[in-house]
C-alpha cells in the first residue's frame, strides 16, 4: 500500500493528492450529515385531512402573526395630544383688537372736520376687520352689527372688550380638543349669557365674537403619536411556532392557517428550505480548507505528511460514522445517549499518529460535526452541549497525554478525561435547571466514564492497525521495538555482541543530543539499536566483534574490505525491510554514514600503489535527511573513535568530537537536513559531557598482598 500511495502521489503531485483526499472526505462527511439537516417534509395539500399528527421540527418566528399583533397594538394606541397655553392669550388678543378697531374708527370720525356718514364708517371698520386672518377670526359681520358697534360709547366698548377678552382667556385655560369645539362654543355662549355688563344693542354681536373665539387648544402631536405606536409595536414579543408544537392533529382538516404554518416551517415538500443544506456545505468547506492549509504548510517530508493526512481523515471519518450510528439509535431513549460518544478517541489517535496541530484541528472539527449530527430539531444552530463536551474531553487528552512511553500512560489520560467529562456533565445538568431522577443522574455520569474508557480502549485497539497499514511510528511502537527480546536485537546480541554494545552506547549519546536540540530522542535511541544490524551478516569483519585479535581485513585487498564495510548499511536496510520495520528506522540504517569516505582503506590502497576512484570508498548514502539521522551519524563515529583512544580525557574527547563534526560539515554531509550550526554546537557540548561521564578517570586501587 505504501508503494502504491507513493507512486500515486508522485504521479499527480502532493498538493493535488491533498485536494483529492479532502474532496473525498468532504463528500463522505456531507453524505453522512445530510439526513441530519434536510428536515422532515410532507406532501400535503390545503383542505385535505391530515393522515398523521404533525409537530413543528424547529422553533421559528411566525412573522405574519407577529406583524398582525404589532399592528393591533399600534392601533390600540390613541393619539398623543399637546396642549397650547398660547391659544388663550392669542384669542383674547384678537377680541381686544376687534374692539380697538371700532374705537379707532370712532376716533377718526370724531377728529374729522367734516361729518362722515354712518355707511362710510361701516366701510372703514369692515376694511380694518378684513386685515385679520380668516383663520384667526372667520367672521363676516352684517352692516347693522357694525353700526351697532359704532354707535356705542367708548366707555361701553372698553368695558365690553376687557370683560369679553378676559372671559375668553379664562375659558381657554381648559383643554378643548377639535372634536369638542362645538360643545365648548355652546358652553361658552351660555356662560356669556349668564354674565352682566354687556350693552343690550350689541349683545348678540358679543355672543357671536365670543363663540368664534373658542377654538381647540389641544391638538394631536403627530411625531409623538408615531413614536408611541412604534414603541407599542416593539413591546410586542415575536410570535413563535415552538419545536414540538402541534400544527395539525391526525384527521383534522389542514386549513389555510395550518398550511401557512407548514409552509413557513419548510415542511411542505415543494417548500423545503435549502438554507440548512447550504449551511452544511459551508461547514464542510471550512473544515476541509483548514485541513488543507495545515498539511500543505506542514514542514515535513512528503511521506510523513501523506501518512498523517490519511490517518487524520480516516480517524475523522470513523468518528462521524460512529456519531451517525449513535444518532440513529438515540430516538428510542429519554436520555441524551450522545454523551456515550468517546470524546478523546480522534484526538488521541491523531496525536499519537500525526502531531499536536492535527489533533487540535480534528478535535474542533469532530466537535462541530457532532453538534450538527446530534442536533434535536432546529432549535439552534447545533447541539452546543455535545460540541463543548467533545472539545473539553479532546483537549483534556492533549494536555495530559504529552508522552506515551507505556500503554499505562493512555490509561492515566483516560482517568483524567473521565474526570473532565463528569465535570462537564455536572455543569450541563446544573445549567439545564431541570429535575433529574436518580436513574438519569447515574446514566449521565456512567456515560461520562464510559466515554473516556472507550476513548482509551479504541485508541489502543486501533493504533496497531494504523501503524501496520501506513508503516507509522508512534511512541508506543518505538517502545515495543526497543524491547531486547525483539528477534533482530537478539540476533545482534548473539551474533555481534560488540556491535550490540556499540549500538547501546551510541543510543545513549544520540538520545541526549536529540533531546537537547528538540529532535525525537526516542526515535534516535531506537534507531541506534538497529542502525548497524547489517553487520550481523559478516560480524567478524568489524573490529568491535574481533575478540581473538585476528583481523580478516589484513588479508584482503582494501577495495574488498571497503565493499564489505560499506555493504552493512544496505544489508541492514534489506534486513529491516524483511522484518517490516518502520521506514524511519530503515532510513537511519541507510543514512547514518551518509556518503562519507572510508579514509583508512583509501589510504591503504594508495600505500599499495593502487589507483581507485574515490567513490569506491564512499558509502552510497543518502546523506542524513533528518536531524535524528544527522545526530546518529556523529554519535556513531564519536563513540567508535573514543573507544579506540588510549587513556581518553576531557581535552582529548573534546578535540575528537569537534574534529569529527567539522569533518562532516566540510564533507557536506549535513546539506540535506535542516540542522543548524547552533544545533551542531549543542550536539558537540552534549556529546562531550556524556562521554566525559562514561570515560571519567577512576581511582587506582592498591594491589592486594599475596
Amino acid at each position: 500500500m505504501e508503494k502504491q500511495l507513493r507512486k500515486f502521489t508522485e504521479l499527480i503531485g502532493f498538493r493535488y493528492f491533498i485536494i483529492i483526499i479532502l474532496i473525498l472526505t468532504g463528500c463522505l462527511q456531507y453524505g453522512l450529515m445530510y439526513g441530519n439537516v434536510k428536515g422532515v417534509t410532507y406532501d400535503f395539500k390545503p383542505l385535505q385531512l391530515a393522515p398523521e399528527t404533525v409537530r413543528s421540527t424547529k422553533t421559528i418566528e411566525d412573522t405574519y402573526k407577529t406583524q398582525q399583533e404589532r399592528e393591533k397594538a399600534a392601533t390600540a394606541v390613541g393619539p398623543v395630544y399637546q396642549f397650547s397655553e398660547d391659544v388663550a392669550k392669542q384669542r383674547a388678543a384678537i377680541v381686544t383688537s376687534l374692539f380697538d378697531y371700532v374705537l379707532e374708527v370712532k376716533k377718526d370720525v370724531a377728529n374729522s372736520k367734516e361729518p362722515i356718514a354712518i355707511a362710510d364708517q361701516v366701510g372703514q371698520l369692515r376694511k380694518k376687520f378684513e386685515s385679520l386672518d380668516e383663520d384667526q377670526m372667520p367672521l363676516i359681520f352684517t352692516d347693522s352689527q357694525l353700526e351697532g358697534l359704532l354707535v356705542q360709547s367708548d366707555e361701553d366698548l372698553n368695558r365690553t372688550s376687557i370683560q369679553l377678552s378676559k372671559t375668553v382667556e379664562e375659558y381657554l385655560q381648559k383643554s378643548i380638543r377639535p372634536e369638542n369645539v362645538f360643545v365648548a362654543q355652546n358652553d361658552f355662549e351660555t356662560k356669556i349669557r349668564g354674565q352682566r355688563g354687556y350693552p343690550d344693542k350689541i349683545f348678540n354681536t358679543v355672543v357671536l365674537i365670543g363663540r368664534t373665539s373658542i377654538i381647540e387648544n389641544e391638538t394631536v402631536n403627530e411625531e409623538q403619536t408615531k413614536i408611541r405606536k412604534e414603541q407599542a409595536k416593539e413591546s410586542v414579543e415575536p410570535t413563535r411556532i415552538l419545536q414540538g408544537q402541534i400544527i395539525v392533529q391526525e384527521g383534522q382538516i389542514i386549513d389555510k392557517e395550518a398550511f401557512r404554518q407548514l409552509e413557513l416551517l419548510g415542511m411542505i415538500s415543494n417548500q423545503a428550505s435549502l438554507k440548512p443544506i447550504a449551511g452544511l456545505i459551508i461547514l464542510t468547506l471550512l473544515q476541509m480548507v483548514f485541513m488543507y492549509i495545515l498539511f500543505e504548510r506542514w514542514e515535513a517530508n512528503e511521506r510523513k505528511k501523506r501518512n498523517a493526512l490519511l490517518v487524520t481523515v480516516i480517524v475523522y471519518s470513523l468518528s462521524i460514522l460512529l456519531m451517525k450510528f449513535i444518532s440513529l439509535v438515540s430516538g428510542g431513549f429519554d436520555v441524551t445517549i450522545a454523551f456515550l460518544f468517546p470524546t478523546a478517541l480522534a484526538t488521541m489517535l491523531v496525536r499519537l499518529l500525526a502531531d499536536d496541530k492535527a489533533a487540535v484541528l480534528v478535535t474542533v472539527m469532530t466537535a462541530a460535526s457532532a453538534g450538527v449530527i446530534f442536533q434535536e430539531g432546529y432549535s439552534s444552530v447545533m447541539q452546543m452541549e455535545i460540541t463543548l463536551y467533545i472539545i473539553f474531553g479532546g483537549f483534556a487528552s492533549l494536555f495530559f497525554l504529552r508522552s506515551v512511553e507505556k500503554r499505562s500512560h493512555i490509561l492515566q489520560a483516560v482517568a483524567v478525561i473521565s474526570l473532565v467529562n463528569m465535570a462537564f456533565i455536572a455543569f450541563y445538568l446544573l445549567m439545564t435547571q431541570s429535575s433529574y431522577g436518580l436513574p438519569e443522574l447515574v446514566f449521565y455520569f456512567v456515560a461520562a466514564m464510559l466515554s473516556a474508557l472507550l476513548s482509551g480502549a479504541l485508541t489502543m485497539g486501533l493504533l496497531p492497525f494504523f501503524e501496520s497499514a501506513f508503516s507509522l511510528l508512534s511512541s508506543l511502537r518505538l517502545i515495543e521495538l526497543s524491547n531486547p527480546n525483539h528477534p533482530l536485537l537478539k540476533k545482534l546480541l548473539m551474533e555481534a555482541p560488540g556491535t550490540y554494545h556499540h549500538s547501546v552506547m551510541v543510543a545513549n549519546l544520540a538520545e541526549a543530543a536529540c533531546e537537547e536540540i528538540g529532535a525525537d530522542g526516542l526515535l534516535a535511541r531506537v534507531g541506534c539499536y538497529y542502525h548497524d544490524i547489517g553487520k550481523t551478516k559478516r560480524p567478524a569483519f568489524f573490529i568491535e566483534n574481533q575478540m581473538s585479535g585476528i583481523n580478516p581485513h589484513d588479508s584482503l585487498p582494501p577495495e574488498t574490505s571497503a565493499e564489505i564495510i560499506i555493504a552493512h548499511t544496505t544489508d541492514g536496510a534489506d534486513m529491516l525491510r524483511r522484518y517490516k520495520m518502520p521506514q524511519e528506522i530503515i532510513d537511519i540504517a541507510l543514512q547514518h554514514h551518509g556518503t562519507s569516505l572510508l579514509k583508512f582503506f583509501l589510504f591503504k590502497a594508495k600505500e599499495q600503489g593502487k589507483s581507485f576512484d574515490e567513490a569506491t570508498f564512499r558509502y552510497p548514502g543518502p546523506k542524513p535527511q533528518t536531524k535524528e539521522a544527522a545526530v546518529i551519524s556523529v554519535a556513531d563515529s564519536v563513540e567508535a573513535a573514543v573507544r579506540s583512544m588510549k587513556e581518553p580525557n576531557s581535552e582529548k574527547i573534546h578535540k575528537l568530537v569537534r574534529a569529527i563534526i567539522d569533518d562532516r560539515v566540510q564533507d557536506n554531509q549535513f546539506d540535506e537536513c535542516d540542522i543548524s550550526i547552533k544545533e551542531l554546537k549543542c550536539i558537540e557540548r552534549v556529546l562531550c559531557e556524556t562521554l566525559n561521564g562514561i570515560f571519567h578517570s577512576r581511582i587506582e586501587y592498591p594491589k592486594a598482598d599475596k
